[in-house]
Parts: structure tokens; C-alpha cells; sequence
């Protein structure tokens, strides 16, 4: 077999990806909140979570959130390989500080929310969803 530059580089890149790719795809909600927060305490209240209690499919489950007097809502799903959904930001120009969008579960799981207000605090709130047929590869 004759090694060739071409193949040398193809595996060293191979290498470096499968190196970089685990971190990414072992993250945790922890290391998301504590990012999103900078530690902060999380408090209870001012913040309305929406989701359906059960999801025949985890490719589309809608999700809603309302939080008036935020400046911005992360959503997390506790059991995807990525859990970090989205996160809305609300200017100064926005009307409301709701939002909806569907997401993809990979089972049941947890949905977060946790939502920056303009006091500078910070609010959780949590719901599960039983998903019948994973969204996720499962």
C-alpha cells in the first residue's frame, strides 16, 4: 500500500475532527446554564413554559414561551446529544417577550427554559414531554 501527502492529510484532519466532535456532542444543560447565567442563581415565577404533555413525534414538538420583562430566553432539551435548542433575544423594540418555534426531541425528556429579565435576574421553568417516536435518530 502506498502512502501518499493527500492521505496523510485526510487522516490528520480525520483525526482532529474525531478529537473536537465528542466535546460537542457530550455537553450538559449544566455547562449550558452556567454559560447562559454566569453562575447566577435561578429563581422560580415569570416565566410561562408551553408544551404538549405528550408527543406522538419528537421530529416537530411545538414549544412557546412568555416572559414578560425578559431580554432573553435560552431553551434547552435535557436529553438531546446537543441540548441547546435556541435562544431569543428581546430588544428594546419588541412588542412582547414571547416566542414559539417546534423543536426536535430525542425521546422523552425535559424541556428548560431559562429566561435573562431585565433586572438582570434570572428565571427557570421546566416541563417533560413523553416522546412516542424520537426525533433524534431514536
Amino acid at each position: 500500500m502506498e502512502f501518499t501527502r493527500r492521505g496523510a492529510l485526510a487522516v490528520g484532519a480525520g483525526a482532529v475532527a474525531a478529537s473536537v466532535l465528542p466535546s460537542f456532542a457530550f455537553a450538559s444543560v449544566d455547562d449550558a446554564v452556567a454559560a447562559f447565567t454566569g453562575g447566577a442563581e435561578l429563581g422560580e415565577g415569570g416565566l410561562t413554559l408551553t408544551t404538549p404533555e405528550i408527543a406522538e413525534n419528537g421530529n416537530t414538538v411545538p414549544v412557546s414561551v412568555d416572559a414578560p420583562g425578559a431580554e432573553a430566553v435560552m431553551l434547552l432539551a435535557a436529553g438531546n446529544p446537543s441540548p441547546d435548542v435556541c435562544t431569543f433575544n428581546f430588544g428594546p423594540m419588541a412588542g412582547a417577550q414571547s416566542a414559539s418555534t417546534r423543536i426536535r426531541l430525542a425521546g422523552t425528556q425535559d424541556v428548560v427554559a431559562i429566561a435573562k429579565m431585565s433586572d438582570g435576574s434570572f428565571v427557570r421553568a421546566s416541563n417533560e414531554v413523553k416522546v412516542t417516536i424520537g426525533g433524534c435518530g431514536g
